[in-house]
């Protein structure tokens, strides 16, 4: 589990920050007709924002693979 979480970090740290990131752009900025698929609702909103928080900070891990 330990080789998981410090395999995965910037991945796990990334989806609560776009979480975050989602649900604050949908507060602030939001869609004011109710027709964006995406900023119209909040779940909508936050759940975007956490994979593309995940995938973005995914981009950034050192994925060497060590054989031998």
């Amino acid at each position: 589990m330990k080789a998981f979480l410090k395999k995965n970090i910037l991945t796990i740290i990334g989806v609560p920050l776009g979480a975050l990131a989602g649900f604050l752009y949908w507060k602030f900025v939001g869609c004011n007709s109710g027709s964006c698929a995406i900023t119209s609702n909040p779940v909508n909103s936050t759940i975007y924002g956490s994979i593309m928080g995940g995938l973005l900070f995914s981009i950034f891990q050192n994925n060497k693979n060590k054989t031998v």
